[in-house]
């Protein structure tokens, strides 16, 4: 029989004890800060009816990037490549008991299959964070301010990111009327400039020049050069300018003023690859030459819950993911670190066990995360094992510990030691988790 292989599945990642507290401390902080501003947190099934992307999500994603299959009855499913249909689908089957403006969140994972690599993977963590029932601009503002909280919450100063802004009904008005682009060519040119960033100049202006034709590359490259160098809205084309899409544009700038976020910008270049986007679109970009990249994404969304037999609803959401966030502050230098959450590991000296197990019950029930050795391995393995758990107290317990109630307890950071009675150990273990 052959041996099987220890590594995860291509594209996926096991999160051994220090990964998973990497993990943690970011989904921490991501729901504290989403849960300030009124978001409540909901569950969804890992599997959907394939057709619930192919509605609306785009060909790529349904038919190139899902992992998809035939279930026992029948049916074909698949497993979540995004949330955004999903928590439409349930806003739908509620649609009339639901309170408007509905705030909502989750914390998920989900599989793409497409290429790993830096960043992407084909199993990935996503925070989602939903509004649906308004209408006006302020819905966007409040969704790109929230986004900016949690890069605050997570120790990101101003100029680390930049959020990079469009909106989809000026991007169609671009297309049409700016460029002459029919429906095929504006769906061609929009995957172009998602790519941008990613192919060289030349690429980018042959197949534009493909997009366009031989009769209008001309003329069209000419006008794509104008757009491309546009730093703001003001340096837009007269004709896009004046276009009824930029005064909604320029009321969210107001509205993200008036909000605090002073590292927003236009960008005409941002599409945003999904299909369901109906307005606004925006991502948050990492400035940091090493990783110069877009961190995270949303937008508006006002079509999808019509698609479930509900009343339309307008929507605007955003999905930052674990992966890109852990770079983003890794690269940063802000990953705290982050130590194990037992808080106290029992050293046994001699035939001490049986006292030294009645300790290890008598500080759990007081909410002290106690691991005990109960190996009878000489003192020198106990002391490691403790250390490499990077566990931050040692209690070492024996005959004479037992016997006098006092107890040594060793700060490994400090390498201090204090004998304490149990109750002083106590406060002293949960005085440092309070202020660690």
């Amino acid at each position: 029989m052959s041996t099987l292989s220890p590594q995860p599945y291509k594209g996926t990642r096991d999160y051994y004890p220090e990964d998973k507290r990497v993990q943690n401390y970011i989904f921490e902080t991501w729901k504290q800060t989403v849960q300030r501003f009124g978001y409540e947190e909901y569950g969804a099934p890992i599997l959907e009816p394939l057709e619930v992307y192919t509605a609306k999500s785009g060909q790529e994603l349904a038919n190139e990037q899902t992992y998809s299959f035939t279930d026992r009855g029948g049916r074909v499913v698949a497993i979540r490549p995004e949330m955004t249909p999903t928590i439409s689908r349930m806003v739908a089957a509620r649609r009339q008991e639901m309170a408007y403006p509905a705030r909502l969140f989750s914390i998920a994972n989900f599989m793409r299959y497409e290429r790993p690599q830096r960043g992407r993977e084909r199993e990935f963590w996503q925070l989602n964070v939903d509004i649906f029932g308004v209408d006006s601009i302020l819905a966007e503002a409040e969704i790109i301010a929230l986004s900016s909280a949690v890069m605050k919450a997570l120790g990101a100063k101003d100029d680390m990111y930049v959020i990079k802004i469009n909106n989809r009904q000026l991007i169609n008005f671009m297309m049409a009327q700016y460029l002459g682009l029919d429906a095929v060519q504006a769906q061609l040119m929009m995957k172009l400039f998602d790519r941008k960033a990613k192919i060289s100049l030349e690429d980018f202006r042959d197949q534009a020049i493909e997009i366009f034709g031989e009769a209008m590359a001309s003329e069209g490259l000419t006008k794509l050069s104008a757009l491309m160098s546009a730093q703001s809205m003001a340096d837009l084309p007269r004709e896009i300018r004046e276009s009824s899409a930029v005064k909604g544009v320029q009321e969210l700038f107001t509205q993200l003023e008036r909000a605090g976020v002073t590292n927003a910008m236009f960008d005409i270049t941002l599409m945003r690859g999904l299909d369901y986007y109906t307005g606004t679109v925006f991502e948050v970009y990492d400035t940091d030459p090493e990783n110069n990249r877009s961190l995270f994404g949303g937008g508006r969304y006002d079509g999808l819950v019509g698609l479930f037999g509900a009343e339309p609803l307008s929507a605007v959401g955003v999905a930052p993911g674990l992966t890109m966030t852990e770079l983003f502050l890794r690269s940063h230098k802000l990953l705290p670190e982050l130590i194990s959450t037992t808080q106290v590991y029992i050293v046994v000296l001699g035939d001490a066990l049986k006292g030294a197990m009645k300790l290890a019950d008598e500080l759990r029930s007081e909410g002290v995360n106690t691991e005990l050795d109960m190996t009878g391995r000489k003192l020198d393995k106990q002391l490691k094992t403790g250390i490499k758990k990077q566990i931050p107290f040692m209690i070492f317990v024996g005959d004479e510990e037992i016997k006098n109630e006092l107890y040594q307890l060793k700060d490994i950071s400090s390498a201090e030691e204090q004998t304490l009675s149990v109750e002083r150990i106590i406060a002293t273990v949960k005085d440092h988790r309070r202020s660690s």
